[in-house]
Formats: C-alpha cells, structure tokens, sequence
C-alpha cells in the first residue's frame, strides 16, 4: 500500500505498521494552536492505537526534567528535542523542592513548573506529567520531602493518614496549578501518570485509587496512566488506568503481558531507559548507540508509543542525588551528574544516539524536522590559585544556633527550619570523652562520618567501617563525628528507613556517649552568603586545616561559557559559585568534573567557594568537556 500524503500544514503525524507499508495519518494541531473553547477530544486509549483530537496518534516522547536544567536553558532543550523529531515532553514533579518545609511552598524561578509547560506550548510540544507524590528518578528520597520522616511511625507511599494528609495538601497546591494547562483547557497537558512504579512497592492495595481519586477530584481529566516494569505491571494497575511498560531490552514478555490484561489498547514503553545512573566508586555507565536505536526502531515498528528516559539527563545539582540499594545491601549514593549516557548530553549537547535518533524519527513526520539548535560555546578557563581558606571549626559561629542534647539527634528531628528539620548536607556531633579505646557506631551512622579527636582527623566511620580505635589522652578530649547525608535512596522498600546523621546510639568502650552538642551544616546560600562576606577568612601563608572551606576569584572577561571544574589534588566536598551548589565531587570518582553552566557565571569577577573534607590543592582547574571516568556497557 502506498504512503497516503496529508497537508503540509499538519503539525505533527503517526506512522503505522500495517501489512503491505507505511500509512501516514494527520495528528492533530499544534499545541499552542488548541484553544480553550476546542471540543475535540483529548487523548484517548480505546482501540489499539492512541487517538488525540479523533484521530490516530503516536506518543514520540522524551524526558528532560526542569529541576535539573537551567532555567535559562529550558528552551535550548526543548528546542533540541523538537529537532530530534520527538512530540512529547514528560517530566516529574518534585515535591521535595516544591515544599521543602510543611506548606511552605515554592514555584518560583528554577521550580517556575507553569512556565516550564507555557514553554513547551509554545514550541509545539505536548506534555505527560508526572506529579508524583513519588518520582524515584534517582533523587533524593525519589522525590519526597525528608520532613515526612519526623514522624516515627510514616509509612510512605500508603494511605497512612500522616502520609496521606501532606500529599492532599502537596496536590492541593501543585494540581491546582498545573489544572489549567490540560488538553481541555487549551493546554498541552495531555496525559497525567497516577504515581510512579509501585508495582514495585505495593505495599498498600488502597493507595493506587488514593492517588487516582486525588488526581480526579483536583480537576485532571486527562488520560490517566501508569509506569511500571514488568514484574510491577501485576501489582501497579488501578481501575480505569492505562499501564505503561519500563524497560531497555526489548521485553517480549511484558508486551504480551500488556496485551492480555490490556486487550485492544495502545501499549507504550513509557520509560525506555536510553542509559543508566552512575554510583560513586562505580563506573561510568554507558548503552551503545547502535543497541540503543535499534531497540526503539523495534518498538515503532511494533506500532508501540515509546517516551525516551531519559532524552536530556541534566544535573543532580546541590545535594539531591538519590542513592541506589538492593534488599539490605548498604546504600550508594549516586553521582552529581546525571548525564545518564543520554542523547542530549548533561550539557546539552548532540551525542551519537541523537543523530541516530533523528534520522530515524523523520520517517514518522511528514514535514522536514526543524534545523538543530547550534550548540553552547564552551572556555577552559586558566586555573584559578585559591586565595584564602577557613577552617569548619571557624565557621561554627556563622551556623544557626546548635543543639544541647544528651542522645544524637538525626538530621529529620533536629529543631531547625520551623521545625521541620535538617534535609540535607552535613551535621557536626561533638561531645567529650575522657578515655581512648575502641569507638563502635553501632551502624548508626548515615551515611559518612569523619572523626576527630581535639579537632584531629582519626579516620572514617561508614557501612562498612564500623569501629575505629582512640589513643589514650590527658584529661577530657573533644570527640567531633562530622557526618554527612550523602543521597536518600530513592527506589526500593526502605524508604520509611532513610533518616540521617546519628540515627541512635554511639558507643566508646561499649558505654553510649552522651551529652552532644550537634551543629547543623545545610550550607544553604543563607550560609553561603554569610561565609563568603566574612572577614575570619586566612590567608593561604597560614596552614590549611581540613575541614574546611576555600575560596578563589575566576575572572571571566567576555560573555561567560559553560565549562566544567576539575579538581586534581582534592578529596571530597562540595562547590559553589556565586552561591550557587554546583554539587559533590570525589576522587573516587568515575566522575571528576562538575558542569559550570554559563548562566550561573556572569562578566568579571565570580566567587568560588570549595568545601573540602580531607586533602585541599592550591588551584581549582577548568576543562571544555566532561570526565566521566572508565566506562562499563549497561547490563
């Protein structure tokens, strides 16, 4: 059968396999062209093909997630994804960042979600949401706030009424707001997915139609679906819902699976895992262009819709990497990149699998796809020489005020924040000890704690070292346990067991210290700020002392480039420039660069400001391109 030609002036199109050729049939209009008296239909899943205003209709989609991109890079993303050929945007929704203390919410520039769906309107994009509660999305507690875990007994992600109240309350400000932009109010919302992968979790058989009726009773009428593997595919469904299948490899067996509880229904490989997630001490993992675009050549020719996760990966910027774990296995925390071997690199710029990706998805639009946005220029700045430096125990006294307290505290319970406790970052322990001997953290320290003894480092205290020993000393000794929260995990069945800090009792000599004094280190741009206009700095002729903080000026004469930070030399810590938390780095690596994207830097002089935890250099380095370290296929 020969290929039926439409008019030019349609937008966007679908292929579809039937025997004898390709048939090529008229989608729809452009999404900034639907109007709020439309009464066409939105997106339905009655027969075995998706229909969107009536007609037959292919879900080409990829993620690119707004929290991890520049806000000033949005569109050059999206633009890039429109040349790739591609129809669909889907993105979660944060609700860790969106209220990161109890009703006290934030939609404001980086986190502006309405503007984000404003702009792929405007650029012809449709949109699948996907608000959660939780994203996993290798984020920090898979998206959920830490302040849930203030209350002993949450159980997240059932209908626990403590668990079930914050997401009525969290629905009622972001459901509300994003509403408006559905297909039937002339938006480009046009499905919304009902949680995410709890075929996986199933703890709770009610809390799918919780969620489901939270959606519906705030106002989406769109079409509802799920994402599940497929092992969650028997567990994840609800009534009324389309599911999804995730996967890398071609999975014959879920797509049949689908087909038999989901009998004359469109199928969609709603994540299609075009890479994968790096872990810290791990390799950099990458999926070979070619198995890549062969896979979803496949999934096109089976006549399935196909969302790429992810198109454009991002950053884990600041401190919300999620951390990966299998059953009772010691968590590892994820990396700051969040490249993910994607076709849109973490810079945004075009890889192999783009290029493969594009020529493949012009056969399924009849008009030429636009021209590729050209790409972000780049400057390897000279070194910078770090300039001055503070000590951690300097710093205190620019800390909010600490806590007396007879037992550790963790992170969650801590006073801060209006009561809603520490989130993220560090916080110091100290207490006095008046004896050396075997120090036993009794595996109640989450996740990574450095020990002093009088400001002195002795050594390391994690999952796997679990004691250390203390020489004998004169009189009482300050005991310090700087610990770090290195990324919740963010998948699995533990999410109720993610507290951080000192999550119990810490013993010397088998006795259980007492009588701590606990600094919180968020190092917040509150904190930042205060750090970097302080005048206790010192200069690089007296001696460093680790932990601590070290600053230096990168001058940048003429509009400012990306870029990405090298650090030879240093341990582990975090950057920030111009206050902004680039996010961790680690000699282990695989990666050791950070991305430094233009925005953040502006013309003239830009404070860098590098905590480090153990080993400091003298300079900061600067590349054109990324290092993400020896690499390893995907599995």
């Amino acid at each position: 059968m020969p290929v039926v030609r439409v008019s030019l002036k349609q937008r966007y199109v679908l292929l579809c396999l039937t025997v004898g050729g390709l048939i090529v049939y008229p989608l729809t209009r452009h999404p900034s062209e639907v109007s709020r008296n439309t009464h066409m239909e939105g997106l339905r899943a009655n027969s075995s093909q998706f229909t969107l205003e009536g007609k037959p209709f292919r879900i080409l989609g990829g993620s690119i997630h707004y929290f991890r991109v520049p806000r000033a890079y949005w569109e050059d993303r999206l633009l890039k994804m429109k040349a790739c050929g591609l129809n669909t945007l889907t993105t979660y929704v944060p609700w860790n960042l969106h209220e990161p203390e109890r009703r006290k919410f934030n939609f404001k520039d980086q986190l502006d979600l309405e503007g984000y769906l404003q702009l792929a309107a405007s650029l012809g994009l449709w949109v699948i949401l996907r608000p959660g509660p939780y994203i996993c999305a290798e984020w920090d507690l898979g998206g959920l706030p830490s302040w849930l875990l203030r209350d002993e007994n949450m159980k997240l992600r059932t209908i626990y009424p403590g668990f079930t109240q914050a997401v009525n309350s969290f629905f009622d400000q972001v459901i509300t707001r994003v509403a408006p932009y559905q297909y039937s109010q002339g938006g480009p919302v046009i499905a919304v997915q009902v949680e995410n992968e709890y075929g996986s979790y199933a703890k709770d058989p009610q809390y799918m139609s919780f969620i489901k009726e939270a959606l519906l009773s705030r106002g989406i009428t769109e079409l509802l679906l799920t994402s599940d593997n497929q092992d969650g595919l028997k567990l994840g469904g609800v009534k009324g819902v389309l599911e999804a299948i995730n996967f890398q490899k071609l999975n014959l067996n879920g797509i049949t699976y689908l087909d038999e509880i989901q009998p004359q229904k469109p199928k969609m490989v709603m994540e299609f895992w075009s890479g994968w997630f790096d872990l810290w001490g791990d390799l950099h993992h990458q999926f070979p262009a070619d198995d890549m675009v062969a896979v979803v050549a496949e999934i096109l020719r089976s006549g399935m819709s196909v969302n790429l996760y992810m198109f454009h990966g991002g950053t884990n910027f600041g401190f919300m990497n999620g951390a990966f774990a299998i059953g009772t296995s010691a968590p590892k925390p994820m990396v700051t990149s969040y490249d993910y071997d994607a076709p849109l690199s973490e810079a945004g710029d075009y890889t192999t699998k783009y290029h493969l990706l594009r020529n493949l998805f012009s056969r399924y639009n009849t008009e030429p796809l636009p021209e590729v946005p050209s790409v972000q220029e780049r400057r390897a700045h000279q070194p910078v020489v770090i300039q001055q430096h503070l000590s951690l125990w300097d710093s205190l006294h620019l800390t909010d005020k600490p806590l007396k307290s007879e037992r550790p505290v963790n992170m969650e319970r801590l006073p801060i924040n209006n009561n809603n406790g520490q989130s993220y970052g560090y916080t110091l322990y100290e207490t006095t000890i008046t004896s050396g001997g075997i120090l036993n953290s009794k595996n109640n320290i989450r996740d990574r704690a450095l020990v002093f003894v009088d400001r002195h480092f002795i050594g390391v205290l994690d999952y796997k070292t679990l004691e250390l020993a203390l020489l004998d000393g004169k009189g009482q000794r300050s005991l310090s346990l700087l610990v770090e929260n290195c990324g919740r995990v963010n998948y699995g069945k533990t999410l109720d067991e993610q507290q951080k800090g000192i999550v119990g009792d810490i013993e010397l000599n088998k006795r259980p210290l007492r009588d701590f004094v606990i600094h919180s280190l968020e190092m917040k741009p509150g904190f930042v700020n205060r750090l970097q206009s302080s005048g206790v700095w010192k200069s690089m002729r007296q001696k460093l002392s680790c932990p601590g903080f070290y600053q230096a000026r990168l001058y940048v004469n003429g509009p400012p480039r990306d870029t990405f930070i090298r650090l030879p030399g240093w341990n582990k810590g975090v950057v920030f420039i111009n206050g902004q938390n680039l996010g961790r780095y680690w000699s282990i690596g695989p990666q050791q660069t950070l991305y430094l994207p233009s925005p953040w830097l502006h013309k003239g002089t830009n404070q860098v400001i590098v905590f480090e935890e153990q080993e400091a250099d003298g300079k900061i380095q600067f590349a054109s391109g990324p290092d993400y370290g020896m690499t390893v296929d995907v599995q």
